[in-house]
C-alpha cells in the first residue's frame, strides 16, 4: 500500500477519518481485496478435490448457556487432508462460531469475524449483541456468495450466551446460516456439515430442553461419533494418535474450551459405551 502514501509520509485519509465500528466495512474501504469475497476467482468451478473441505459442527442450548462441538477431520475429495484441524473458536467472550464447508475460506472468515466483533467493542465501547453479531455474521458470509457460487462454500454455525435475553431461560442461543447469508434462530440444537444430517438425528432422539451443560457435551460427542459412523468425511475419536473432538462451552462465566484430558474422558466413555451396543 506504499503506493497511497503521500511525499509526507502520511496516512491514506481511510485512515484518519472518523472511524466506523464495522472492521468489515472499514477494510472494503482501504483493502478491499483482502475480504475473502472480493478477491477475483478463476472462472469454473472448483471442485472439491482441489480445497480441504471442513465437517462437522453440532451446538446445543443448555441450562447454563450452549456447548459446541466439531470433529478433527478435514478431506479433499476422496482423501483425508487434516485429522486434526480445529473447527470450533471463540467468537469473543461469550460466543462461539464453528466452521464447516472449504476450510481456508472459513478459517479466514472466522479469524476475520473475530477481528470485527473486537474492533466494534473498541470503538463502541460495548459489547454488541448476541443478535448484532449474528447479523454481522451473516453479512460476512453473502459477502462470500460469488466463491460459494464457484464452489468454494463456507456456513458458519454460531452460538453464545445472551446478556440480555428476553426470555431469561433461553440465554444460550444458536443461529444458523445459507450460503446466501440467511439467517435462522435454532430451538435447542442445530449440526452443520456434510455429517449434520446424522448428528441431527442423533440429537433428535436424546435432547431435552434444559439439559445440563456436563450431559450437553456427552450429547455433542455422542453426536459425532454417529455422524462419523455414516459420514466418511467426519472423524470420530482417534483412541490411537489421542485426536478427539473441539468442545467449548458459553456460559454467563464466558467461553471455556475443555482440556484434552476432560474430552478424552468423555469419548473413551463413548466409545466403550458403543463396544456393548453400536447403535447407542
Amino acid at each position: 500500500m506504499a503506493k497511497d502514501f503521500d511525499p509526507s509520509g502520511r496516512l491514506p485519509d481511510v485512515y484518519t477519518n472518523s472511524g466506523t465500528s464495522s472492521f468489515t466495512q472499514f477494510l472494503n474501504q482501504a483493502a478491499p481485496d483482502l475480504l475473502p469475497g472480493r478477491r477475483p476467482l478463476p472462472p469454473g468451478l472448483a471442485a472439491g478435490e482441489i480445497a480441504p473441505h471442513a465437517t462437522t459442527i453440532v451446538a446445543i442450548s443448555t441450562a447454563e448457556g450452549v456447548v459446541m462441538a466439531g470433529d478433527r477431520r478435514a478431506t479433499m475429495g476422496n482423501l483425508i487432508a487434516s485429522r486434526d484441524i480445529e473447527k470450533v473458536h471463540p467468537a469473543d467472550s461469550y460466543s462461539l462460531i464453528g466452521i464447516a464447508g472449504t476450510a481456508g475460506i472459513g478459517i479466514e472468515l472466522m479469524r476475520l469475524f473475530q477481528v470485527e466483533l473486537e474492533h466494534y467493542e473498541k470503538i463502541e465501547g460495548i459489547m454488541l449483541s448476541l443478535d448484532g453479531k449474528a447479523n454481522r455474521l451473516a453479512g460476512m458470509v453473502r459477502g462470500n456468495l460469488g466463491a460459494a457460487m464457484q464452489g468454494l462454500a463456507v456456513v458458519p454455525l454460531f452460538a453464545g450466551f445472551d446478556l440480555a435475553p428476553a426470555d431469561p431461560a433461553r440465554a444460550g442461543r444458536i443461529f444458523s446460516f445459507d450460503v446466501a447469508g440467511g439467517l435462522y434462530e435454532e430451538t435447542g440444537y442445530d449440526s452443520i456439515g456434510s455429517g449434520s444430517l446424522f448428528a441431527k438425528s442423533a440429537l433428535k432422539k436424546k435432547y431435552r430442553a434444559g439439559v445440563s451443560t456436563g450431559d450437553a457435551v456427552r450429547l455433542a460427542v455422542e453426536a459425532l461419533y454417529d455422524a462419523a459412523d455414516d459420514d466418511t468425511a467426519t472423524g470420530g475419536p482417534d483412541l490411537t494418535r489421542k485426536i478427539y473432538p473441539v468442545v467449548m462451552t458459553a456460559t454467563a462465566q464466558g467461553t471455556h474450551r475443555l482440556t484434552e484430558e476432560e474430552t478424552a474422558a468423555v469419548a473413551e466413555e463413548v466409545v466403550r459405551g458403543r463396544m456393548e451396543n453400536p447403535g447407542g
